[in-house]
């Protein structure tokens, strides 16, 4: 029998009803039974301020980190802000990257896929994302890179994954629990 991996997702966008959180909740049903996909929530954590994270850390911190610490993997879905990673995304980077030489990505197998309502699929936050990976650590799954352009379309109107977007979707998370179990099986 297979190990089943957890894997701690977060999402860029804070909106509820975002097509990246759509998409990470589709990613999960899609998943192979090797991979639990838990979002972990951003929104919350107050902005990084080592001020602040000293001896009593903001328990938003804490669990945060415990959450990503515990958690196998970690997957990021996110959308494009001005070529770049939205900033409660980059605020969860820098909370679970601290404090100094205890960060909670260390080693951890990591995806990117960007989702955008855009032709090109959030490319610049997904590159730029990877670069604060090599930093942290995260090894980060190379092919099937994952840009989905034209996000309004994702969806039918019955709010499941489109016919055509399916396809995309199953072979990024087959590939990235084939990722998962070569890095850490």
């Amino acid at each position: 029998m297979s190990k089943v991996y957890t894997i701690a997702v977060l999402v860029g966008s804070l909106r509820k009803e975002s097509i990246n959180r759509k998409v990470a909740l589709a990613l999960a049903e899609l998943a192979p039974a090797t991979l639990t996909l838990n979002i972990v929530e951003i929104g919350d954590l107050p902005l990084y301020n080592e001020d602040i994270d000293g001896a009593s850390p903001p328990a938003a911190y804490s669990t945060f980190r415990q959450q990503v610490r515990s958690s196998d993997a970690v997957l990021f879905v996110t959308p494009e802000y001005n070529r770049s990673v939205p900033a409660p995304l980059k605020n969860a980077i820098d909370v679970g990257s601290r404090p100094y030489g205890q960060s909670a990505y260390s080693g951890k197998p990591g995806a990117i896929i960007s989702v955008s309502p855009g032709a090109i699929g959030g490319f610049g936050a997904n590159h730029h994302l990877r670069q604060s990976l090599v930093f942290l650590d995260v090894p980060c799954m190379q092919q099937p890179e994952a840009y989905l352009g034209g996000a309004g379309s994702v969806f039918d109107e019955a709010g499941k994954v489109s016919e055509k977007t399916r396809p995309f979707l199953q072979a990024f998370i087959d590939a990235y629990g084939k990722w998962v179990e070569k890095q850490l099986g």
